[in-house]
């Protein structure tokens, strides 16, 4: 079957950069709501269907085909009406012009990505947590002749590589454009409340969130000043501590892996993932090899949960709770001399820089209530430490 010659798109005028022949980089970057991802992928798919294309889809970290660009993809190609050129199968597309898909974590999988020849097209999706040493290798391991690097991402710290090397210092070949939920046309309904509202309820988060402005390190920031991302190595003699918290709805399932040395609380090892089914909890459990040999202390909440896990042989118990529990194992965490976050946790640094205590709307004083948001992977970390936090020892 020969593919179309001609596909009708709908591409806004502010997104027709991506359309540039022989510009080596492509950077999109903004708020929420501003459609850049549903453009890349459009014209990805556009792009594999006129000429043979070898496609990187990657990010920092992908655990699994669900972290991944794969059902955007699908879901842009069935919208289109191109689904009879293409084949799609859990972990790849590909199509009739012998164009294919590919989906790899760059920190996981960075040797064998180098391998690959031929890659044409590279999406660098979520680029805000590309670590440098994954962005300097992947930059010259995408060499084929007119290959492209596209990237896109929502800012967030000023020295984060990707804001750094196309913001801060742009080059030529490069053609780099701002959206926002303003820019695009197809901007849904429903997101319009969840705007509004967070424009109401927090300014400064919304000029990061909507704006796509760098975040803004505000006074009610929780943890503000007490972590630090850092690479470390974790000692063989560490004495593990393990929390989890159970999802619900569109909340994540997470599972946290801790210890301390020298009174500094090191977190290591992270499980995030939405929509686990109770049958799959072991499979996501396995992601830390420690959870099935030392005590997990989960939450409370979900006793049916931790027997499940307990019939199937993980050591894992139900969690204190007590009035002020929350408030006390905040305080706990803020005590250590500080608190060292591997940058594989990816989710748990974004729970720790946006966790906040409630603001007064009319004064905007800071009140010593936290707001329940923001807390998947830190409720987990309070859960592994809640013996040492309810007799406070360090």
């Amino acid at each position: 079957m020969k593919p179309k010659r001609h596909i009708d798109i709908n591409c806004p005028k502010i997104f027709m950069g991506l359309w540039k022949e022989n510009c080596r980089f492509k950077v999109l970057y903004g708020g929420r709501g501003s459609g850049k991802t549903h453009q890349v992928a459009e014209y990805l798919i556009v792009k594999s269907l006129l000429n043979k294309e070898k496609v990187l889809c990657t990010r920092e970290i992908q655990r699994s085909i669900k972290e991944s660009v794969h059902a955007v993809l699908v879901s842009k190609i069935n919208s289109l009406g191109l689904d009879k050129y293409f084949t799609v199968t859990e972990n790849k597309i590909t199509n009739v012009s012998g164009s294919e898909f590919i989906f790899a974590g760059l920190r996981m999988n960075i040797d064998s990505i180098k391998s690959i020849e031929g890659i044409t097209k590279c999406w660098v999706e979520e680029a805000q947590s590309v670590s440098r040493k994954s962005l300097d290798i992947l930059r010259p391991t995408i060499r084929a002749k007119n290959s492209e690097i596209i990237i896109t991402f929502n800012p967030e710290r000023d020295e984060d590589p990707v804001w750094q090397d196309f913001i801060v210092n742009t080059s030529e070949h490069l053609w780099i454009q701002k959206v926002n939920y303003i820019d695009n046309p197809f901007f849904p309904a429903d997101l319009e409340k969840e705007r509004a509202e967070c424009e109401k309820r927090n300014p400064d988060d919304y000029k990061w969130i909507w704006l796509g402005n760098l975040r803004k390190i505000s006074d009610a920031q929780i943890f503000k000043n007490i972590f630090e991302v850092k690479e470390f190595e974790t000692p063989s003699s560490a004495r593990f501590y393990h929390g989890a918290d159970w999802g619900y709805a569109e909340d994540p399932t997470t599972l946290i892996r801790c210890f301390i040395e020298d009174g500094c609380l090191y977190i290591d090892k992270e499980c995030y993932e939405k929509h686990v089914e109770l049958d799959d909890l072991p499979r996501f459990f396995s992601r830390i090899e420690t959870a099935n040999r030392w005590p997990v202390y989960g939450d409370a909440a979900r006793p049916d949960i931790i027997k499940y896990l307990r019939r199937r042989g993980y050591n894992i118990r139900k969690c204190d709770k007590w009035q002020g529990s929350v408030e006390q194992g905040i305080s706990y965490i803020r005590n250590f001399y500080k608190v060292y976050i591997h940058p594989d946790c990816i989710n748990t640094i974004n729970e720790f820089e946006r966790y906040s205590w409630k603001q007064d709307r009319n004064t905007n004083e800071i009140l010593p209530v936290p707001v329940d948001k923001d807390n998947h992977c830190i409720d987990a970390l309070r859960y592994a430490l809640t013996k040492k936090i309810k007799k406070n020892i360090f």
